[in-house]
């Protein structure tokens, strides 16, 4: 039991205990909650557990070396804890989750049991069942560099360097008319040329959707008006006068990033890889067989 709380371990040993299991759940949004198996709440780490939302937990399957630990939880869906439209809307995607095992008694012995994110949540007949995936789980992700023509970068990230926050390349302003919660129109937008926020992202930032994001399909202008339209919809009620926040767009190309963004320095693509057509070419078709570069 190597790095095992000594009290809780002296604890365990003594054959008549009194722990319980303690779940702290932290979304992407910052939003901290705190869930016990115990009858009362408990509170340690600056964050109280509540006993009165009906959260079990399923056995923990934990395993050496690089294989996934899992495990699943259980509950009751509650507008005072975890809400069916929170849920509904992705606000628990990729949440973190940390498992303790606690002495009630005296919740300074405990041990970190599980820590993880939530992978496939699922709800029905007013419960919710989620999957709890351990971190080791981001290892199946796929990771290195594709050498592509396009940029391999995300807008605004390490890679590409370039600064979100620089006046003209966003707009925060009030939903004006919203169908299907993935259209979002507008009379007009000023100082916007028609695509500038294609392959951007739209942020709620108020109302019952505050926090969620969509990727930017289209952006033009209509006979309605200026039209940006979402690939996906959002999953919570969108109302006209929320705020939200528009993020201009690229399209990985070079020309892009040059002409756009004055970025071309920081560009992730491979823009002279020759095609498929060029690398299979025959030599014997070439006009020229003197073994110099065809690159010229």
């Amino acid at each position: 039991m190597s790095g095992f709380d000594e009290g809780l371990k002296a604890h365990l040993q003594t054959g008549v205990t009194t722990t319980c299991r303690c779940w702290v759940l932290t979304r992407r949004d910052g939003e901290v909650m705190g869930f016990t198996d115990h009858d009362l709440p408990l509170m340690f780490d600056g964050v109280t557990f509540r006993a009165d939302t009906g959260l079990s937990a399923l056995a923990l399957q934990q395993t050496t070396g690089l294989s996934v630990d899992n495990t699943e939880a259980l509950g009751a869906l509650s507008d005072v804890a975890i809400r069916e439209t929170d849920i509904e809307a992705g606000r628990y995607d990729g949440a973190e989750v940390q498992s303790w095992l606690v002495n009630w008694q005296n919740v300074e012995e405990r041990q970190l049991q599980f820590r993880g994110l939530i992978g496939e949540l699922r709800r029905q007949g007013g419960a919710f069942e989620a999957e709890l995936r351990g971190l080791t789980d981001v290892l199946n992700q796929p990771y290195g560099k594709v050498y592509q023509k396009p940029c391999g970068a995300v807008l605004g990230d390490e890679g590409c360097g370039f600064d979100l926050e620089t006046p003209g390349y966003f707009l925060v302003r009030a939903v004006e008319r919203v169908e299907d919660r993935r259209a979002f129109r507008f009379d007009a937008l000023d100082g916007y040329a028609p695509e500038w926020f294609q392959y951007g992202v739209l942020r709620i930032l108020s109302g019952a959707a505050e926090g969620l994001s969509g990727l930017i399909k289209r952006d033009r202008v209509d006979a309605d008006g200026r039209l940006v339209e979402l690939w996906h919809p959002l999953r919570a009620e969108i109302l006209a006068g929320d705020l939200l926040r528009l993020d201009t767009g690229c399209d990985k190309r070079g020309e892009t990033c040059r002409k756009k963004f004055n970025n071309y320095l920081n560009f992730q693509g491979f823009p002279d890889i020759p095609g498929d057509d060029w690398s299979v070419t025959d030599p014997t078709r070439a006009g020229r067989l003197d073994g110099r570069s065809r690159r010229r």
